[in-house]
């Protein structure tokens, strides 16, 4: 049984980069694919370049243009790089580039959105109005920060006097390092949303390095940090919980759990969050970094290939999608139904179990006897010197099973 190489972080990185990509866009005629790929973020390209290498190494090689990638960013982001620029460590342009030169020659790409898609003519169309066509389907769209999920929110990010800011967007990651640099008196805190977001440890990774910022320049006892999350732990998994839960108290951070942040008052400084009991409290910052809510694109509101949530309805193991009428369909990363973290790590183990399937059902009607384990990473920072990364398979239950140790 096949399950997937794991390629890390810097790896997959390096991977969207080589020398022989494009340098600039360029126009496709014809509207029919052999693949389809909607999406070009760390997903997208990596699995477009998969499928493509998959056929070449079975002997049966597609032509040029065969693969196509249809997505209308200008620019790719690097989102994991996005926490090292909040802990001043990187400038946020190394994270960001243009997306058109990302895209290997042989594979077409058409600089549009896609809005709405026609499984049972295995066709999507796109913003401008264009049909394509396909003879396979990826999904690899990612999912929707929801920044007006919270009142007042949107407007604090461009204040900046308002000491609010959010690793989790391009705009915004570096007002977070100005934020942690500039503060040296008063309450730090730092939130998490109940529900799925990317990269589960991310909220913490950049609470860890303000703290020790703070600690390295002797502004620890004048600043409080607390972490306010919606969940009821520190971590969704046990065994990392306990871990993270030893280093807060031997920190001092201060914990409020089932706490959800509803509304962001920057003029008064102030931020009111839910209770699980539904009552609301405020409390006073004077720092305040927020992970806002997430979901699935408002593009699959209604849509044939999403579930009832919102999310591309695809078998856990095999990627295929759930419904035997779109069996030359598959999705993987944010966008997915997959019932694990939604990471970039995750996707490195996605990609070659969805090419290698995929190449199956184009070639002989059946998925093959590759597996995706549910293995998923969260590789947080806690210092400059110290990290850890969760790390976990699914069992068949449907549960995660943690693998590796709290800390390296």
């Amino acid at each position: 049984m096949l399950t997937a190489t794991r390629y890390g972080l810097s790896t997959l990185k390096s991977r969207l980069c080589r020398p022989y990509l494009r340098t600039l866009a360029t126009d496709v005629e014809k509207d029919n694919f052999k693949v389809l790929v909607v999406g070009g973020g760390s997903g997208g390209l990596s699995v477009a370049q998969q499928i493509y290498d998959r056929f070449a190494a079975a002997g049966t090689p597609l032509s040029a243009g065969d693969v196509a990638i249809a997505d209308g960013a200008d620019y790719h982001y690097y989102q994991p790089g996005w926490t090292l620029v909040g802990s001043g460590l990187r400038p946020k342009s190394d994270f960001r580039n243009l997306l058109a030169p990302l895209v290997p020659k042989h594979i077409a790409y058409i600089p549009e959105h896609v809005k709405s898609f026609s499984p049972k003519t295995s066709s999507v169309t796109t913003v401008t109005g264009r049909e394509l066509s396909y003879d396979a389907l990826v999904v690899a769209t990612g999912l929707q920060i929801n920044w007006e999920g919270i009142q007042g929110l949107s407007k604090a990010l461009i204040d900046p006097s308002s000491g609010v800011s959010s690793i989790y967007s391009y705009n915004t990651c570096d007002k977070v390092w100005d934020d942690i640099e500039a503060l040296r008196y008063g309450q730090a805190i730092f939130t998490q949303p109940a529900g799925i977001i990317k990269c589960a440890g991310a909220p913490q990774k950049i609470m860890w390095m303000a703290w020790d910022r703070y600690r390295r320049t002797g502004r620890n006892e004048n600043i409080k940090v607390d972490f306010y999350t919606g969940m009821p732990t520190m971590f969704s998994v046990k065994k990392y919980s306990d871990a993270l839960e030893a280093l807060r108290l031997e920190r001092g951070v201060g914990a409020h759990f089932q706490h959800n942040l509803v509304a962001v008052d920057s003029a008064n400084h102030r931020a009111t969050f839910k209770k699980a009991d539904g009552s609301l409290v405020d409390v006073d910052y004077t720092l305040l970094h927020v992970t806002p809510p997430m979901g699935p694109l408002d593009l699959f509101k209604g849509s044939p290939i999403a579930d009832s949530a919102g999310w591309v309805d695809i078998d856990k193991s095999t990627l295929r999608h759930n419904n035997p009428e779109y069996g030359n369909i598959f999705a993987l990363g944010d966008c997915s139904s997959l019932p694990t973290s939604k990471t970039a790590a995750a996707i490195t183990a996605q990609a070659p179990v969805l090419t290698e399937n995929l190449y199956s059902v184009m070639e002989t009607g059946k998925v093959s006897d590759a597996v995706y384990d549910g293995y998923t990473s969260c590789p947080a920072v806690l210092s400059l010197e110290k990290g850890f990364a969760p790390r976990g398979l699914l069992e068949s239950n449907g549960k995660v099973f943690e693998i590796g140790r709290p800390y390296p």
